[in-house]
């Protein structure tokens, strides 16, 4: 029996009602013992609640609210319509004529399930591929599995992967021409252009040529294998033939990087002759056939091709050795091109620390020298020290250090930023 149903049980004063689960003092139970009725608490009695002015169930009083039924009509207006409040009413569309078709959405008018040729990206179809390690404990697993393997790169592979994208920046200008330059001699210079050459050379796709503009013997050919005896002389003497890649290719060697290099005259009482309009005419010639240029020049900054090296360039690498004279003669050189209305190449300069001995007894503060550089230029790369470009012959880019390559690559994508950017506009004056 549930607690809401009601029983009846014999009592005293006749059959008394009884629910389940009262109050044993309300409806005490045994013989002898009458129901004590509960308190009045104005509660009224089980029944019909007393007229308190509330209408009967059935239609509401006329209050001027119509009886349950249809709605009366109130000449709505169709569907579009304001109102006299600008709400927009519910309504036939029969009345405004013909309907307007809505207007097509991208995307939502094709099934999304239906297969189309934009299914079959890579992702879909080669699921869980990644890329194969470069190097490091992830290679190691990836080949003792037989590739079965993969953990993806690391964080240095990402790195490097970045650097690469960046030295492979498309030539905005279509020709871009960097000058590497110092104040003082012995500092890495040549080595540095035979370095950032040969990275470039390796990671892109177009051509990379590196030029001897040095006024006295220049060494930029002792960096690659001779394959022509011809020179930078040679090449002006004979301009007036070359129409072809082919006929430039005869006066230049090309390493196995792929960097081309065309050699200064041995002879310096020949060198001393080569003058602005040499290196300007020399410059218009390789401009045709070659995206990169690269400038190896003196150690003066007042010899006669200088002028126009420094007229003609995009952007400049200035070396200096970790030393307290080779610094100041690097920043003084900075001092000067910012006197002689080059200022805009020193901000976008890159000045590189060479030869940088990891166990060094000296005591310069390299930090301070970098910062001293970084706040006058663009930036600074450290190139470590390489017994291979110690030894003065062919640079080769796989017989240097994992340390010594990479400072290349930063190097080379630093420079490889600067590709992006519009031709220097004083170039085309004077």
């Amino acid at each position: 029996m549930s607690s809401n149903e009601e029983s009846y049980e014999q009592g005293p004063q006749g059959f008394l009602p009884f629910r389940a689960h009262t109050h044993p003092y309300a409806y005490p139970q045994g013989p002898g013992f009458a129901p004590v009725p509960l308190p009045d608490r104005g509660a009224p009695p089980l029944g019909p609640l007393p007229d308190q002015g509330a209408p009967p169930l059935g239609p509401l009083p006329d209050r001027g609210a119509p009886p349950l039924g249809p709605l009366p009509d109130r000449g709505a207006p169709p569907l579009g319509q304001l109102s006299d409040r600008g709400v927009p009413l519910l309504g036939p569309l029969s009345d405004w004529g013909p309907s307007v078709p809505p207007l097509p959405v991208p995307g939502l008018d094709r099934d999304p399930f239906v297969e189309t040729a934009d299914s079959l990206t890579a992702e879909f179809l080669l699921h869980g591929k990644r890329p194969v390690p470069g190097s490091g404990w992830r290679r190691v697993v990836y080949r003792a599995t037989g590739g079965l393997l993969r953990l993806g790169e690391s964080a240095a592979d990402i790195h490097r992967r970045d650097l690469v994208n960046r030295v492979k920046t498309p030539v905005a200008g279509g020709h871009h021409r960097v000058a590497v330059l110092s104040l003082k001699g012995g500092v890495g210079k040549t080595t540095t252009v035979a370095g950032l050459g040969a990275t470039l050379a390796t990671f892109r796709g177009d051509r990379v040529i590196a030029v001897d503009a040095n006024p006295d013997r220049g060494t930029l050919s002792d960096k690659v294998r001779l394959e022509t005896a011809a020179t930078i002389r040679d090449l002006l003497n004979e301009r007036g033939e070359v129409r072809r890649y082919a006929d430039v290719r005869a006066f230049t060697s090309q390493s196995p990087s792929r960097l081309e290099v065309l050699a200064s005259d041995r002879d310096p009482g020949v060198t001393v002759a080569f003058s602005a309009q040499d290196y300007g005419a020399a410059a218009q010639v390789l401009e045709n056939f070659y995206s990169i240029c690269l400038t190896d020049c003196g150690t003066g900054l007042l010899h006669s091709a200088m002028a126009a090296v420094l007229r003609l360039s995009d952007q400049i690498v200035l070396v200096s050795s970790p030393s307290v004279d080779g610094a100041r003669s690097a920043s003084a050189t900075l001092d000067w091109l910012d006197l002689h209305e080059c200022g805009d190449l020193v901000r976008n300069a890159v000045v590189v620390l060479s030869a940088i001995r990891p166990r060094s007894k000296s005591t310069v503060d390299l930090d301070r020298l970098e910062q001293h550089f970084a706040a006058r230029c663009r930036a600074v790369v450290r190139i470590p020290y390489d017994s291979h470009l110690d030894e003065g012959a062919e640079v080769e880019l796989e017989l240097l250090s994992a340390r010594t390559a990479h400072a290349y690559l930063e190097l080379a994508a630093i420079v490889g930023d600067g590709f992006a950017w519009p031709r220097r506009l004083i170039s085309r004056s004077g």
